[in-house]
């Protein structure tokens, strides 16, 4: 979330409640628009209460949901290094080939994907090194019992890695539903209007300024919030970036190196087909 917009929209929406209850006070009666200022405040509670639970209840969904996001991509990650490691056990000419397409996912998921993720138009479509992994294993079959193991072990990763991978996406395009939007900022709106219905022309201005725009500051600030993390993958703080995929992908060339293996690369920095 940028955060001087944020603080640009709530001192905007603020400022305008603020006008409205000054502007309202000025024909208001004294002791304000209610003869029982104990009841109104009352009914006031009955609403702001149930605002508060709603929202609560949403932001625990949406917090769940961006969890669920940024475990998934860092459990992704490691499954992938885990394969690359796998890898090494097939045969060699098929090791050499499974680790290029490994770490070519990596950087498709490390850019394209990514980018396609912050703009909203990822919707869950397979990988295209995903199909190419499949089609190398599909035809290998193991000649020993270690290559066996190594084989059993790399459906198993596979499957974690495509889960992992899902949870991942699962956030990339929001969880909350339009009418819950729209029923949120219904009640916002009901609030706002029985706010000024508290407009006093015997109460200071300050006092009517503060009374408006700290109720309506909040009820901005947790809009806000709830749309952070209803889209969690943007470049603003808090949004959620690859770091564990590049991290694994620059772990990965260095464990190659390491042990003397150079595998041929069959894409480019962003995981594009050469």
């Amino acid at each position: 979330m940028n955060l001087v917009y944020g603080f640009l929209v709530v001192a905007v929406v603020s400022g305008l409640a603020i006008a409205a209850m000054l502007l309202v006070r000025r024909q208001a009666p004294e002791g304000s628009y209610f003869s029982d200022g104990d009841r109104a405040s009352g009914v006031f509670g009955v609403l702001a209460t149930g605002f508060s639970v709603l929202l609560g209840f949403i932001i625990f969904l949406a917090f769940a949901s961006y969890d669920q996001s940024r475990t998934g991509a860092e459990t992704e990650a490691l499954v992938l290094v885990q394969q690359v490691e796998t890898a090494q056990f097939f045969r060699p000419d098929v090791a050499a080939e499974l680790t290029g397409e490994l770490v070519c996912y990596g950087r498709n998921v490390a850019t394209t994907e990514w980018e396609q993720m912050e703009s909203g138009t990822r919707r869950g479509e397979i990988n295209l090194w995903s199909v190419a992994l499949f089609e190398t294993v599909q035809g290998y079959e193991p000649e020993s019992a270690s290559q066996q193991s190594a084989y059993d072990k790399w459906l198993e990763q596979t499957s974690a890695r495509e889960e992992a991978r899902r949870d991942r996406i699962h956030g990339a395009t929001g969880i909350i539903p339009v009418p819950l939007w729209i029923v949120l900022f219904a009640i916002s709106a009901v609030i706002f209007v029985y706010m000024l219905f508290f407009a006093d022309r015997g109460e200071r201005a300050k006092t009517q300024a503060l009374l408006m725009g700290a109720v309506v500051a909040v009820i901005s600030i947790m809009l806000l919030l709830l749309a952070f993390l209803d889209n969690p993958f943007h470049d603003g703080v808090g949004g959620l970036q690859p770091v564990a995929m590049e991290r694994t992908l620059g772990a990965v060339d260095e464990a190659l190196a390491a042990i003397g293996v150079e595998t041929p690369i069959p894409c480019d920095a962003e995981g594009r087909p050469l």
